[in-house]
C-alpha cells in the first residue's frame, strides 16, 4: 500500500493504472484501495488518493487529469482570477469541437465546445498544490464572457470587465486584439471605452 501511496503523491494526488502497473501494483490492490476509501476512480483508467492535501483548485484538477484537452474557462476562470464576486457551482469546460463528452462524477462540469482558434487562443497552463491546470488567461475569459453574455448573464461580463480595468497589469491592446479576433469586438467596445 505504501508504494501504491507514493505513486499518488508523486503525481500530485492523482494516477493512471498504466502508471500503476508499470510500477508492479497489481489490479486488485488498485481495487481494495479503491473499496477501503483510500483511492477515488474518477474515470476508467484515472484514479485520485482520497487523503491527498489539495488544495482549493482540486476541482480544476481533476477535470484537467480526466481529459488533457480541458481548458477551465468562463465562469470558473472569471472566479480564479477574482474578476468576479459570483462563485459557480459547477466547472465550466472548454473543449475542442468534436471531443468526445467525458462524464465526472464530481465535481459537476459545464462543457462548451469550442472551434479552431475560439478553443486555441489565450491557454495557459498554471502549476497548483493540486497539480498543473490549464485555463484561459484574463484576457480571453472576458471575452469569451461578452461572447456568452446572452446565456450567461450580461452581470458577471461588466463585473468581470470592470474589475480588470481597475488593475494596473491590465493589457488593454491584448484584451482588444482577442476580442477581435473572436468576433466579440463590437459587443464589447463601448464597454471597454466606458471603462477606461
Amino acid at each position: 500500500m505504501e508504494k501504491l501511496i507514493m505513486i499518488f503523491e508523486n503525481n500530485k494526488g492523482f494516477a493512471r493504472m498504466k502508471e500503476m502497473r508499470e510500477s508492479g501494483i497489481q489490479t486488485r490492490d488498485i481495487a481494495k484501495a479503491v473499496e477501503e476509501g483510500k483511492i477515488e476512480k474518477l474515470k476508467p483508467g484515472l484514479y485520485k488518493l482520497v487523503d491527498y492535501p489539495f488544495d482549493e483548485h482540486e476541482s480544476f484538477a481533476s477535470v484537467c487529469n480526466v481529459d488533457k484537452n480541458a481548458v477551465i474557462c468562463l465562469l470558473s476562470a472569471a472566479a480564479y482570477y477574482e474578476l468576479t464576486t459570483f462563485n459557480p457551482s459547477e466547472i465550466y469546460v472548454a473543449l475542442p469541437m468534436n471531443t468526445p463528452r467525458f462524464k465526472l462524477n464530481y465535481p459537476p462540469v459545464q462543457l462548451y465546445y469550442f472551434n479552431g482558434k475560439k478553443y486555441e487562443i489565450g491557454i495557459e497552463e498554471k502549476d497548483t498544490a493540486s497539480g498543473r491546470i490549464k485555463i484561459y488567461t484574463r484576457e480571453k475569459t472576458i471575452v469569451d464572457l461578452f461572447r456568452y453574455k446572452d446565456k450567461l448573464g450580461e452581470d458577471t461580463a461588466l463585473e468581470s470587465l470592470k474589475t480588470y480595468m481597475r488593475r494596473k497589469n491590465k493589457k488593454i491592446n491584448i484584451l482588444s486584439d482577442i476580442a477581435v479576433q473572436l468576433g466579440a469586438f463590437k459587443k464589447m467596445e463601448a464597454y471597454i471605452k466606458g471603462a477606461m
